[in-house]
């Protein structure tokens, strides 16, 4: 089987991600297969609409494939990651900005590269065992493939949260956030697909929806609104009360996890793409600092740790984010040359 089946179903465009045994993680291959189609597809008469799935049981897409990149990066070549989002961030903002519907069903994981094919659609629809994440502060990167951009929409200070933290949100919280709009039961999920391909009615999405449990995350909105609406993370750590509520004590645990020049970095991207609210601008801020997570960030360390030995014990280039200075974010976030190049002009 291949990494990726697209193909059309009536009057539907079809993709669905297949590399099961990776959790359907892209592949630099499977990206350009997504832009080759929905290029096509934008203006075909015979296309209605546009469906996204993922085979196997446990994930819609659980991120990017970034071994390659690991190996790459760690002989010293950075080309073949930039080049990969690039490619992959182009991707994400043909997908923002499709002419049609765009129905992706986000089951099991989605993270990371998984929430730039699946959280940009116009109906998004996760079910029971949906978990979904931007965990790239983990693995010395930001958040990105466009997740800045969701970050900075999501309710009140939720953004600076989810972005920093790298919390792992279930169906409830998703739809609360602003990562989906809809509870389907995966169950129900053939006969929606059917009655979409058949009809080409996103309507049917609507019809098809149930009213979601209650979200954990609204239930702390409050107290996260009260610290993470900080400038910097130095204001957000100053603002912890003593007595810390349950979100803050479940927040510091893991941000003391994740690499202190990313949540750095974070912390202010996602303050700019609020202010100018476009997915172009989004992916323009997180590829000037992907772009250079490798040469000058934690992003190899974290691999390593994370996925390659597995000791989850990086040795992220600051002990703290005590130790991030001004100099060390501006030197990851200053414009790149050439450009990164969209659906429009460079950016």
């Amino acid at each position: 089987m291949s990494d990726i089946d697209i193909r059309k179903d009536g009057v539907a465009g079809r993709i669905t991600l297949t590399r099961v045994d990776a959790l359907n993680a892209l592949t630099w291959d499977m990206c350009s297969a997504i832009e080759t189609a929905i290029d096509a597809w934008a203006d075909d008469p015979e296309i209605a609409l546009l469906i996204i799935d993922g085979a196997g049981r446990k994930a819609f897409c659980a991120g990017g494939d970034i071994q390659e990149m690991y190996a790459t990066g760690a002989a010293g070549d950075y080309s073949y990651g930039t080049r990969f989002w690039r490619d992959e961030y182009r991707m994400n903002a043909k997908l923002f900005r499709f002419p049609k519907p765009v129905v992706t069903l986000l089951h099991g994981f989605t993270m990371g590269g998984g929430v730039g094919v699946g959280c940009h659609g116009s109906h998004r629809i996760v079910c029971e065992n949906s978990v979904i994440a931007m965990p790239e502060v983990s693995i010395g990167l930001v958040p990105d493939v466009g997740g800045s951009l969701i970050l900075a929409r999501a309710p009140g200070r939720l953004g600076e949260y989810l972005g920093l933290t790298a919390d792992r949100m279930d169906t409830a919280d998703a739809i609360y956030a602003g990562f989906a709009d809809y509870f389907v039961p995966q169950t129900d999920w053939p006969t929606l697909i059917e009655t979409l391909t058949k009809t080409g009615d996103w309507s049917a999405v609507d019809r098809a929806a149930h009213t979601p449990p209650p979200s954990r995350l609204a239930t702390w909105q409050a107290d996260i609104d009260a610290v993470f609406g900080g400038q910097s993370l130095a204001d957000i750590w100053r603002a912890m009360p003593e007595s810390l509520p349950d979100a803050l004590v479940h927040a510091q645990k893991l941000l003391l996890r994740h690499s202190p020049l990313s949540l750095c970095a974070t912390v202010g991207m996602i303050h700019k793409v609020r202010m100018t609210d476009t997915i172009e601008a989004a992916l323009m801020h997180e590829f000037r600092f992907t772009s250079r997570a490798m040469e000058r960030g934690d992003f190899i360390e974290g691999i390593r740790a994370a996925i390659i030995d597995r000791d989850k014990t990086p040795k992220w280039r600051h002990t703290s984010w005590r130790d991030v200075t001004g100099g060390d974010v501006v030197a990851m976030t200053y414009p790149v040359k050439p450009p990164l190049v969209l659906t429009g002009n460079p950016t």
